[in-house]
């Protein structure tokens, strides 16, 4: 665990513990809402729990406070940071989050694009090297760590077919500044919840935004 999961992990321990059992229900339906049933038993369930944390923590703002745990943990008393976790703080703040693609793994260093920002970024070191397909684009945070990034564990990858509609969604955005990213990412994510539950269903019917599927 490196030094950002740990201090995340000690803020959101604050923020999901029997104080905020209404708090964290609440998102829960949000995040997970017409996204199929959260079975524990699943091979996808860590990797949702990964991606519901990431956006509980770095994106969704609590009603108590109308902050993100991660702007919120200054103003809790109960929590006591020191000097170098107060300069971790401020650099998960400046955390990134988009849609990006997969360009290639060289020496262990991860050459992607972020869709949003147009802009091409490399993943120094980076302890995740496996998963990525050059046709599937995915959603994930970055850290800035030095002159690279690190990433969150809240991989939320999106299937070949799908690759279409994305980037015309990622289009729409770049274009019009008063769009919500984050609210399209979302979307997204319970789009690929969809895809996994109905995999009888075309995939042109959930990713779309006729809203076929109740997304």
């Amino acid at each position: 665990m490196n030094e950002y999961e740990k201090l995340i992990e000690k803020i959101l321990n604050h923020f999901v513990s029997d104080a905020f059992k209404d708090e964290l229900a609440m998102a829960k339906k949000e995040f997970f809402e017409n996204a199929g049933t959260l079975d524990e038993n699943s091979e996808h369930y860590e990797s949702r729990m990964a991606q519901f944390y990431d956006w509980y923590f770095f994106t969704r703002e609590l009603k108590g406070f109308g902050q993100t745990p991660l702007d919120a943990c200054l103003l809790v008393r109960e929590l006591r940071f020191s000097e170098e976790e107060l300069k971790t703080l401020e650099i998960l703040k400046q955390h990134r989050h988009s849609i990006f693609e997969f360009i290639k793994i060289k020496n262990g260093d991860v050459y992607i694009k972020d869709l949003l920002a147009n802009k091409k970024l490399v993943v120094k070191e980076s302890s995740f090297v496996f998963g990525f397909d050059p046709d599937e684009l995915f959603e994930v945070r970055l850290i800035p760590h030095g002159d690279s990034y690190v990433f969150t564990r809240g991989f939320c990858f999106h299937p070949e077919s799908a690759k279409k509609f994305i980037l015309s969604e990622v289009k729409r955005h770049r274009k019009d500044p008063d769009l919500d990213p984050d609210a399209m990412m979302l979307r997204l994510i319970k789009m690929r919840y969809k895809f996994e539950q109905y995999k009888h269903v075309k995939p042109e019917m959930i990713y779309s935004n006729e809203g076929k599927l109740g997304l």
